[in-house]
């Protein structure tokens, strides 16, 4: 159980959306069920196999912005709306840069593990971490809320 916590959390974490979440965690596992009898780390092939899951939904996915008449209130501003600001500017990030950021920074794995379950090298860990932070430093979004 605790496994398929810190699975779906990993899945959270990637997508924002818990129903999408269950969805990418159901695919990965059934991905993973297929070679189960040959692996030595169920939960980091799990891993990885829900990474690269959603590295492939993300890059399908068509991105584009929805117009709309209304602007929305300014809201109160607390943790949690900047929280929901980091997220969003974490949400903004490419693929694999995101994936670095959720596995470094909220699964707090080692740059060795990460580079394992993305299947690189740990340099290019190293650098897609530093790229997600420059983009992260100089969002909008979270730039003005700094300066608040």
């Amino acid at each position: 159980m605790a496994r398929s916590d810190r699975l779906l959390r990993t899945a959270y974490l990637l997508t924002h959306d818990w129903a999408t979440a269950e969805d990418l965690l159901q695919e990965a596992l059934a991905k993973a069920w297929f070679a189960w009898a040959g692996i030595d780390e169920p939960e980091a092939y799990v891993r990885r196999v829900l990474v690269t899951t959603y590295t492939s939904w993300w890059r399908r996915r068509w991105r584009r912005e929805l117009p709309s008449g209304d602007l929305p209130e300014e809201p109160a501003h607390d943790d949690a709306g900047r929280r929901e600001e980091l997220w969003q500017a974490v949400g903004r990030l490419p693929a694999r840069q995101r994936a670095v950021i959720v596995l470094r920074f909220y699964e707090d794995l080692p740059v060795a593990e990460v580079a394992a379950i993305l299947g690189c090298q740990e340099g290019t860990v190293k650098s897609q971490t530093a790229k997600a932070l420059a983009k992260l430093r100089v969002d909008e979004s979270i730039v003005k809320e700094l300066h608040r």
